[in-house]
């Protein structure tokens, strides 16, 4: 048996709503591992800050601005990825949005705009990133999904837990289908850790949160990244149409 070794040297890594959060930290895991990384958000300031950032610890990087749920929008920055590294070896799906209100009264817009962001938006970067995956015959896919999605919550996200549902039979009926043609997809399954979308959350509801996961904490920053570069790297080759939670025991209970 070889030793198997997270260098990803060579390779170049895609990490969509890559300007903040989640998604900076993820870009940074594979911008220390060696990878040329790409970033996209649609604001430029983000996208700014964050290149510069990566740049700072010594990572190759460029940065798009895209829009995810526009398909058109999605076709235009692949090319322009592809014309400037050349290829994608790993795209993770992290881009998305929510909005709370009880399903009763959830303004349709607010539907639509989570529905489209997280569902289509991971499909439309799948589809394109994956044609020229599949035609080098080689690549992975990691898509962010969530607990909220393995079943109902008490947050009232209805639009949010519908759609990491979407995005967890998404990455298994991929996943399926381009198994014998090179290309591995999987999915993380956060459960509760202090981002942008869930700061409001948390500040009134942590304790409560913690109190009923069964390690007795929220996640802590570190706790993800490392998770998506091994279902991105060869140690993973075996894996595919698999969802990881990360959440401290909760899909468990």
């Amino acid at each position: 048996m070889g030793t198997v070794t997270f260098d990803f040297s060579g390779e170049v890594a895609l990490i969509t709503g890559g300007s903040r959060g989640l998604g900076l930290e993820i870009a940074q895991t594979f911008g220390d591992a060696g990878a040329t990384v790409v970033i996209t958000a649609r604001r430029e300031q983000w996208l700014n800050e964050a290149e510069q950032y990566l740049k700072g610890r010594g990572i190759t990087v460029y940065s798009f601005i895209c829009d995810v749920a526009n398909v058109s929008s999605v076709e235009q920055v692949v090319q322009q990825i592809l014309e400037a590294c050349g290829k994608v070896d790993v795209l993770v799906n992290n881009a998305g949005q929510t909005w709370g209100a009880p399903a009763e009264t959830m303004p349709l817009e607010r539907w639509r705009q989570v529905i489209d962001a997280n569902i289509s938006g991971t499909f439309f970067m799948s589809q394109v990133v994956g044609r020229s995956m599949l035609e080098r015959g080689r690549g992975a896919i990691v898509n962010v999904a969530s607990i909220a999605g393995m079943g109902g919550g008490q947050l009232q996200t209805v639009g949010y837990n519908t759609s990491k549902a979407a995005v967890i039979n998404l990455t298994r009926s991929l996943a399926i289908e381009w198994a014998g043609r090179g290309v591995r997809v999987n999915a993380i399954a956060p459960g509760m850790f202090r981002t942008r979308m869930t700061e409001a959350i948390l500040d009134r509801a942590e304790a409560v949160v913690a109190g009923t996961t069964p390690m007795g904490r929220i996640g802590q920053p570190g706790e993800i990244a490392p998770v998506v570069l091994f279902l991105a790297s060869e140690g993973a080759s075996y894996i595919t149409g698999q969802v990881v939670p990360i959440d401290g025991g909760r899909s468990a209970q």
